[in-house]
């Protein structure tokens, strides 16, 4: 047995064997990233840094009034669960306004540098009608802190909103920025042309949105990009207003004519003019072919066509058979009456109308004389957002249970990719197996985490077989894996028996996912597969060996 065998088998058995614990559930345990911001909702909201709003909410139109009166809560998700002990913040009222928010330790910079908003929405009831987004709102001008906390509301000022919302024909995820005219201090909301459709699933999506100081932007969804684009270009309104704009003062003259034709007053209908001419008349010269066949009908009872065996002629009354083409109709020109065919009038000529000349006095299509735009101003770096002071979540829905988690508002693209891998990565595949819609790629790539390791394993071995070195400076965790488990007692027994062979071929799995809790749901490592004279032995001594590369799994039911 060469020796990359034997330090693969013990490390492939090692790792599994440190790996499966762990493996049984997955379990909550807070992030150790840093950024300007991270919540994870791990306090009840009395003892957290969010305050529910006790404001009040006027309608568009007359003088009624709402109550943010809609319950928060933070607690697990009660529809296909993930990460045990992973909480989240719920909103939990149906058909109610909602608003809570929290301040920034400091206020966040956004000038110069990359801004990265980042969230997990789970719809545990589906999204009827009802947003999910979030708000980074803006630090107060003069440095008095945000006008949030019990008072605030849908007019608290926003920096950027961003997330999905679904109701009616409304079905987009939002990114909005306000920005500043500098010319007349005015407010103005960016809107994104054409943004992209959320994923209205009931398992957990992750929203991501990157700005760039390039004015670029990145919106992705479950960390796969759905769309690019420029500040500067794909917001309505633009940004920066035109140069020029229409004279508001310029009025179009009295006198101006823009009609470019007009009727010859001087044309009259000829004499040989005849409007009642028909389209159509008949082919006087048409002939009847010689092989047209007068007394054959064009359809015939189909000859090969049987009454069914339960037709009742008293109850169903006379079986007439379907009607099929006639094949003599086929072979010759034509069948049944002939008569001779249309062909179009060459003396019609349809009603008469006036004919049109162009018009001498016709000026042009009018338009006002640009002017300078007053309120002009060019801001080639829109990205320099105002400072961020907080979060606020601030909506109506008609459906309730909407779960927030794991926000993260920051500078480092990467940095939020971690933080998925730590959090939505780890609980995507667990929802959806509870739901049982694992898709094809789910299954068809290693799911746990004794797969992985397997497969890297046999990806370490494959380098190492060109060159040993350069798979150990490539690999280096896997070299050290293998390195300190290929001396123990268990690996050696392993190699002598040749638990080891080929990678691992992928099965593609298309059976229905059973949906078991993950207590009752027990892996079982991987088996490569043995050498035949090793399989021989085993089975003489009773021992069954799967056949190779198929990976067991066994399932406890609730009654066992």
């Amino acid at each position: 047995m060469r020796a990359q065998s034997v330090v693969g088998a013990a490390g492939t058995s090692a790792l599994f064997l440190a790996a499966t614990a762990s493996a049984e559930q997955a379990v909550f345990q807070a992030t150790s990233l840093t950024a300007p911001f991270i919540e994870q909702f791990n306090e009840a909201i009395p003892e957290s840094r969010w305050t529910i709003s006790r404001a009040t909410k006027q309608t568009p139109v007359g003088d009624e009034t709402f109550s943010y009166v809609g319950q928060w809560e933070v607690e697990e998700p009660e529809v296909y669960p993930g990460i045990a002990g992973d909480k989240g913040l719920v909103l939990k009222t149906k058909a109610a306004h909602h608003a809570i928010s929290t301040l920034f330790p400091e206020p966040i910079d956004p000038k110069g540098k990359p801004l990265v908003v980042q969230y997990e929405v789970k719809l545990q009831k589906g999204l009827e009608c009802g947003g999910a987004y979030i708000k980074l709102l803006t630090e107060d001008a003069k440095g008095e802190g945000l006008r949030a906390g019990e008072d605030y509301t849908d007019k608290t000022p926003f920096t950027i909103m961003f997330g999905p919302d679904k109701c009616g024909s409304t079905n987009k995820v939002h990114f909005i920025f306000r920005h500043q005219n500098p010319v007349t201090g005015e407010w103005e909301e960016k809107h994104l042309k054409n943004p992209p459709a959320p994923k209205i699933t009931k398992t957990t999506a992750l929203y991501t949105l990157i700005v760039n100081p390039d004015q670029t932007f990145e919106i992705l969804i479950n960390d796969e990009s759905v769309k690019k684009g420029s500040l500067l270009e794909d917001f309505t309104p633009a940004v920066n207003p035109p140069k020029e704009i229409d004279d508001p003062e310029d009025f179009k003259p009295e006198t101006w004519v823009d009609i470019a034709e007009i009727d010859d007053v001087t044309a009259v209908k000829p004499d040989d003019w005849d409007e009642a001419a028909p389209l159509m008349i008949t082919d006087a010269k048409a002939e009847k072919p010689a092989d047209w066949l007068d007394d054959e009908p064009e359809m015939i009872p189909d000859p090969e066509a049987e009454k069914p065996e339960e037709w009742d002629d008293e109850e169903d009354g006379d079986w007439i058979p379907p009607m099929v083409p006639n094949p003599k109709c086929e072979e010759a020109a034509g069948c049944g009456p002939w008569t001779q065919p249309k062909i179009k009038n060459p003396a019609y000529k349809g009603k008469w109308s006036v004919p049109k000349i162009p018009n001498p006095e016709y000026k042009g299509v009018w338009a006002p004389r640009k002017i300078s735009n007053p309120a002009f101003f060019e801001d080639l770096h829109p990205s320099d957002f105002t400072k961020i002071a907080g979060i606020g979540i601030e909506l109506w829905t008609m459906t309730e249970d909407i779960l927030f988690d794991n926000i993260f508002v920051g500078h480092d693209a990467s940095q939020a990719k971690k933080f998925a891998d730590e959090t939505f990565h780890v609980k995507k595949p667990i929802e959806k197996a509870a739901e049982g819609s694992l898709e094809d790629e789910d299954l068809d790539q290693p799911s746990t985490l004794v797969d992985k390791i397997r497969l890297k394993v046999y990806e370490f071995i494959h380098l190492a077989g060109f060159d040993f070195a350069q798979a150990v400076k490539q690999m280096p965790e896997v070299a050290a894996g293998l390195a300190a488990a290929a001396f123990t007692l268990l690996g050696m027994i392993l190699a002598l028996f040749g638990f080891i062979g080929s990678a691992p071929t992928k099965v593609k799995q298309t059976a229905t996912i059973k949906k078991t809790p993950a207590s009752e749901t027990k892996a079982v490592a991987p088996v490569a597969p043995a050498g035949e004279e090793e399989k021989k032995a085993l089975e003489d001594a009773g021992v069954e060996v799967p056949a190779a590369g198929v990976q067991k799994r066994t399932t406890r039911s609730a009654a066992q």
